[in-house]
């Protein structure tokens, strides 16, 4: 442990009374005994409990016991006002941990955890609904010792009772890949008193990560669910929320129009550290919009204020409007300090055709970002290569130091080419059109090899006549403009590969039950990484994981994450996030697509944020506030309604 972090903590320790001691070594009646005893003894007090306000995985916490408040706030930031952003699409429950339907946007917004993560440190967690928590050294457990003022939106108290319901429903009626998972790992979970609650790990498994997982689950007020247990369930769609302990309850949800989320006034947690110069708004609201062209113009007319853009042809050619031009409405950027995300065409693995790494391999061929980037999206992005692209977890040239002993020890796992070659590049193409022949030759050999061969017809069968027959499976507009050209790659190499645009309800249900050959999906991933990467890649949940879309299973990258888990330093966890970077990419079963490192943001000019933005959030939903003169002179001019 780390000398500087250990001194800044509070250290208890078991001690044995010494009478007690005394007592039965008397009553001891072989040597034997007595020697057992005295090990016991020296076990216990060598034990070295660690109490804390926070919890960070690697290294030292920024913030001290007692710290005022981040220092990415504002702690002046008035409050007050209204943000009014968008959604596309539709919704029909406001339970954002269903199963079944889509859930509204910022649905699980009412619902606080025991800890919050900070914005500016990956990987470190502060007091929320727990003030303080005490774990040993080998963090075999935790107890959170709640705070005595948490408080549900309808007043009643936030106890121990409730954060052991809240673990058992998840595990009886939650997600499947998410139980399954967890119920192995954290066996057992208890209310020690009516503010202090335990949780048990299991020694099977690695538990670095194990206290930040149970500090970020959602606490659920058991009397409400158990007050109609039959109509209140986790995994069901429902229009009530249920009762949260957050600052924001709801107002009014209309299907499919909007949602509006209106500021606790009472709310217990406005006045402790973590939540000083937050959640400034009184309300948030949600304008709901058919489609992307339909939502633009909303922003445009003012129906709602303020826009996350994620269409780079929006972004480069929506925004030339009077507002803009008369300085209404700003349009810029905030850097992202996060990994960017993942992103990419997923094959779904659990498809028999996608079993022959030379199928995937050619569909990666097929795919000519250089003209999807300079045509269709305006050269605004970066071509994604690694899954941690630009960061120390990035795989880069030929393994050496502890990422080449990590691969070696995989011997017979992994492709002995892994050690002496440089990780899978996203390949080049020729930006002139769509198709890059080279390319696409080289993809038409290996379909050739893998025994797609093409019959008189110009269709692609294998030896037993079956055609290579492809769906890509979309729910926007806006995906299928940019996938209908790979697609007609495809078919250009024999495949019969169409496009297949559904309503959003049937993509979240055929998403969520694999019911697709390829979709577009990113990865999101974590300068951290932990106990996440089993649910996005690895064999345990691979058939029914959400969060691994393309159904991976593979022994050396499962090893790959028991190693990033298991890691007690971040050098370790590094060097074990570039072997499992390497790996991944070279099992090609995504097309890697575009990046960015900014976040795209408009609004009209009546917000205001913090001076020194955090890396790790841009920090409009709760670190920006309204400027009420900005906003009556914008209604003043007739430029807002």
């Amino acid at each position: 442990m780390n000398p500087a972090r250990a001194a800044a903590r509070v250290r208890t320790m078991d001690r044995v009374n010494p009478l007690q001691v005394a007592a039965v070594l008397a009553q001891a009646l072989t040597l034997g005994l007595i020697l057992v005893l005295a090990a016991a003894t020296l076990v216990r007090a060598e034990d070295t409990i660690i109490k804390a306000h926070g919890f960070a995985e690697f290294g030292d916490l920024k913030y001290p016991q007692g710290f005022a408040h981040f220092d990415y706030v504002n702690p002046e930031a008035p409050k007050g006002g209204e943000l009014a952003i968008s959604a596309v699409g539709t919704f029909d429950s406001m339970n954002p941990y269903t199963r079944k339907g889509r859930a509204g946007m910022l649905s699980s917004q009412h619902f606080e955890s025991l800890m919050v993560g900070s914005y500016d440190e990956p990987g470190s967690y502060y007091g929320l609904l727990a003030e303080s928590l005490e774990y040993p050294e080998s963090q075999d457990w935790v107890i959170f010792n709640l705070r005595p003022e948490a408080r549900f939106s309808d007043g009643s108290a936030v106890t121990a009772d409730d954060v052991v319901f809240s673990h058992n429903i998840l595990l009886e009626q939650g997600l499947k890949s998410y139980a399954e998972a967890v119920r192995k790992r954290i066996p057992k979970a208890e209310a020690l008193g009516p503010h202090r609650v335990k949780f048990y790990f299991s020694p099977d498994f690695p538990r670095r990560a194990m206290i930040s997982q149970v500090a970020g689950t959602s606490v659920f007020s058991k009397a409400w669910f158990e007050a109609d247990p039959e109509n209140r369930r986790i995994d069901e769609p429902r229009l009530e929320p249920g009762i949260g302990s957050g600052p924001y309850v709801l107002d009014k949800a209309e299907v499919n129009q909007s949602i509006i989320y209106r500021r606790n006034p009472d709310y217990w947690g406005k006045d402790i550290n973590v939540n000083i110069g937050r959640h400034n708004y009184d309300s948030i609201r949600v304008e709901y919009f058919g489609d992307a062209v339909a939502a633009m113009e909303g922003f445009k007319a003012g129906v709602y204020t303020l826009r996350p853009e994620n269409s780079s042809k929006s972004w480069a050619t929506a925004y030339n409007f009077d507002a803009v031009n008369a300085g209404e409405v700003v349009k810029g950027e905030i850097p992202d300090g996060n990994v960017p995300a993942a992103s990419g065409f997923v094959m779904n693995l659990l498809r028999p055709k996608f079993q022959d790494i030379r199928v995937r391999e050619a569909l990666q061929l097929a795919y000519n970002f250089e003209w999807t980037n300079e045509s269709l999206q305006y050269g605004l992005f970066r071509h994604r290569s690694s899954f941690w692209q630009d960061t120390p977890l990035q795989a880069e040239g030929l393994p050496e130091g502890r990422e080449k002993e990590v691969l070696e020890a995989l011997d017979g796992q992994i492709d002995p080419s892994l050690l002496t070659s440089e990780p899978v590049m996203a390949h080049a193409s020729k930006p002139a059109r769509p198709g890059d022949r080279k390319n696409l030759r080289r993809a038409m050999k290996l379909l050739d090899e893998a025994g797609w061969t093409v019959g008189d017809d110009g269709v692609r069968r294998n030896a037993d006549g079956e055609v290579f027959k492809l769906e890509f499976l979309v729910d926007s507009p806006t995906i299928e403009r940019i996938v209908q050209p790979y697609v007609t790659n495809l078919n250009t190499m024999g495949l019969e590969a169409v496009v297949n645009r559904v309503d959003y309800a049937q993509f979240t249900s055929r998403r969520r039950e694999k019911e697709f050959d390829m979709i577009s999906s990113a990865y999101r991933m974590s300068l951290e990484p932990s106990t996440g990467l089993y649910q996005q890649f690895g064999s345990e949940a691979h058939e029914y994981s959400v969060f691994n879309p393309a159904g991976l299973a593979d022994p050396a990258v499962d090893a790959l994450i028991g190693n990033i888990v298991n890691a007690t330093t971040q050098d370790e966890l590094r060097a074990n996030a570039r072997a499992l970077d390497r790996v991944l990419r070279a099992k090609r079963f995504a097309v890697p697509t575009w990046y960015l490192d900014v976040n795209w943001v408009a609004y009209w000019d009546m917000y205001s944020q913090p001076e020194n933005l955090p890396p790790y959030s841009p920090g409009f939903l709760d670190l920006w506030w309204i400027d009420d003169a900005r906003e009556a002179a914008l209604k003043s001019s007739g430029a807002l309604r």
